[in-house]
């Protein structure tokens, strides 16, 4: 049986840490106005910017999600990872000059200015909900995990609260550029402790050709993946990032139809993410940022993926009962294959010698801390702004820092209630996915639809949203019904709840984009100013081309996508 301890050396090495972390956060606290605490006074550099979105990405949820699918033979989860990439260098190219141009604070502000206030409302409370039920909660949940193994003692309600409050407390005071600072640290020590893992993992298999072996022994006795699809029989299969159409977790059709719309919204409209490019000095460094942010973004299949997969042959028969974790059923958690959520801390403690534990442990903690600060704050930004603001204009700078101080308590609050809820669904990652599946389709496609086609008006973007609102309540409805009664759910509930929700994200934005192309034409044309300003054409590329000119090939961003796109598809195509 399996306990966890930690020396005196490790909780010195993790107190330290949090305690530097929040003083460090509080040192760089900028609230003279609004501008600085929600956006950092707009002078961020590319390396600031590419290492805070890829912190802000790459959380404790990431962490624990990649491993835990990983170890139950979802290797495949890796494309999520690698997609990024392509989608910022699309939102690098079309979407970024937009937005640093028009001065916005928001996304919800910029989808007023080019259709109207209706859908700056809808999409604010949207981006609100999806903050504290994905982003915040699932930090929380993640570090709930790993001190309940810790300090088991603890109550959860305990923990949630000295988490959030650990992570608040320089959110509050500093806003956006203490979250950037902070992030930049926990980002270097986030690689350090997962490539230290890496090590570990894979000399206790015996190095690449010892897990390879492994996992073909492995797979040949039927002990890898397999939920609902079939089982692979090799190490070759495990590693394969494009599965069968069958495959439960991500069908090849899926990774072509529905993935690149989860992660056009995350990259492009996530106002906790595009924040942060929000913030850059100027439209290079924006673009050179989310650029760097895609290059970051590669190497995670060897360092925090294929760990997951080495847990399959070094703990797959590991005996938890000592730990009497109780899952959300009431049965304890007997070994990983009843909780792969626990892999990765299964993998730190188990690999890593004393001292490096504490460090990586401060570095998964500082991960939680990072995604949960940014949430925290991007969400206040879209209650102040987007709410606060227009209900009392007449607010000062001063007053505004306030209301955001105020709206972060808040969220620490709901947040924290929702956390534990997290675990009843059947992974970490997957509960992530379907969550942005139901939330995201309609709004991409109002972006994408507003940007090129210049006819879409503020009535058809309204209408597509309430109408993609409705339909994803119904998918969801019916998923609820498939899960509870399985058999003796009605049969549209079997119908719609059966479908995958990769497809259904693809469905809701192809409806949504349809009903806004035709509730558009059939109603009046937008204003001019909203065409004007807002959307794309091909004179803008031969401005941009005259700009680039002057600038050294390394500096230009196209060459620069062009490389990414390409180091992408070598990765890809080796483990096709």
């Amino acid at each position: 049986m399996t306990q966890f301890h930690l020396t005196a050396l490790d909780i010195g090495i993790m107190l330290a840490y949090a305690a530097g972390i929040i003083l460090y956060g509080l040192y760089h606290a900028r609230r003279k106005n609004s501008e600085e605490y929600f956006l950092a006074g707009r002078n961020m550099v590319w390396p600031i910017v590419g290492i805070s979105l890829f912190a802000a990405n790459i959380s404790s949820s990431t962490l624990v999600g990649l491993a835990g699918d990983a170890f139950k033979g979802n290797v495949h989860v890796y494309n999520y990872e690698w997609l990024a990439a392509v989608v910022l260098v699309f939102f690098a190219i079309f979407f970024l000059p937009f937005y640093l141009r028009s001065k916005v604070y928001t996304m919800p502000e910029f989808l007023e200015r080019r259709y109207d206030v209706r859908s700056r409302y809808y999409f604010s409370f949207i981006t609100i909900v999806g903050n504290i039920l994905i982003d915040t909660a699932a930090g929380l949940y993640v570090g709930t995990i790993v001190l309940k193994l810790m300090f088991p003692q603890l109550t959860t309600a305990t923990i949630v609260a000295i988490l959030a409050f650990a992570a608040a407390a320089y959110t509050i005071p500093g806003g956006l550029n203490s979250v950037i600072q902070t992030e930049v640290v926990q980002a270097v020590l986030l690689i350090a402790g997962s490539v230290l893992l890496t090590w570990f993992a894979f000399d206790a298999v015996g190095g690449w050709s010892g897990f390879i072996a492994g996992l073909d022994r492995m797979a040949a006795a039927g002990l890898v993946g397999g939920e609902g699809a079939a089982q692979p029989t090799s190490a070759e299969e495990v590693l394969s990032l494009i599965r069968p159409a069958d495959d439960p977790f991500m069908p090849w059709t899926g990774l072509l139809l529905g993935a690149p719309i989860l992660g056009f919204y995350f990259w492009a409209n996530n106002q906790f993410m595009v924040q942060r490019v929000l913030g850059a000095r100027d439209l290079n460094h924006g673009r050179w940022g989310a650029l760097f942010a895609g290059l970051l973004k590669l190497p995670v299949l060897f360092f925090m993926v294929l760990p997951g997969a080495v847990a399959i042959l070094l703990f797959h028969d590991l005996d938890l009962t000592a730990l009497h974790y109780v899952r959300p059923d009431g049965s304890l958690c007997a070994n990983l294959r009843d909780c792969p959520n626990m892999t990765y801390p299964v993998l730190l403690f188990n690999l890593l010698p004393k001292g490096i534990l504490g460090l990586v442990l401060a570095g998964l903690l500082a991960a939680m801390m990072s995604s949960v600060s940014a949430t925290f704050n991007s969400a206040s930004t879209l209650i102040t702004m987007d709410f606060v603001r227009k209900i009392k204009p007449d607010l000062t700078s001063q007053q505004l820092v306030r209301a955001g101080q105020i709206a972060t308590l808040v969220l620490v609050i709901l947040a924290s209630v929702w956390a534990p809820q997290i675990e009843r669904a059947a992974s970490l990652w997957q509960y992530l996915q379907e969550v942005l599946a139901y939330i995201c389709p309609p709004v991409a496609a109002a972006f994408i639809v507003g940007l090129f086609w210049k006819r879409a008006n503020g009535t058809g973007a309204f209408v597509s949203l309430l109408t993609g609102f409705v339909l994803a309540l119904v998918m969801l409805v019916a998923t609820i019904q498939l899960t509870l009664h399985a058999d003796a759910a009605p049969a549209w509930a079997q119908t719609i709840g059966s479908i995958h929700f990769l497809h259904k994200a693809f469905y809701l934005f192809v409806i949504s984009a349809v009903v806004n192309v035709a509730v558009s034409l059939a109603t009046a044309p937008p204003p001019a100013d909203k065409v004007a300003h807002y959307t794309w054409h091909k004179g803008m590329l031969e401005e941009e081309s005259e700009e680039l000119a002057r600038l050294p090939w390394y500096q230009n961003y196209r060459y620069l996508a062009l490389g990414l796109l390409l180091l992408t598809a070598l990765v890809v195509g080796y483990f096709a």
